[in-house]
């Protein structure tokens, strides 16, 4: 759970040193999946609030629609 004004949580990615945060955001239905795509400016509010918030890990996938999901997250 997130509460305002705490850090997020990290994981590290294998043995690697990158570093990606505990929680993450499924993109799939932002294009698809879940009904039909929402707002482009929806979907880039959703992004920019996740991030605000610590998220750095975002699931997407080209199966979700070819370059759909690179578009939104300009």
């Amino acid at each position: 759970m997130y509460l305002a004004g705490e850090a997020m949580q990290k994981r590290k990615l294998g043995k690697s040193n990158l570093e990606v945060s505990a929680l993450g955001l499924g993109c799939m239905g932002l294009s698809f999946g879940f009904g039909p795509p929402v707002d482009k400016k929806e979907g880039i509010s959703l992004i920019r609030a996740a991030v605000e918030r610590g998220v750095t890990f975002f699931d997407t996938a080209e199966v979700y629609g070819p370059y759909t999901q690179r578009r939104t997250r300009r």
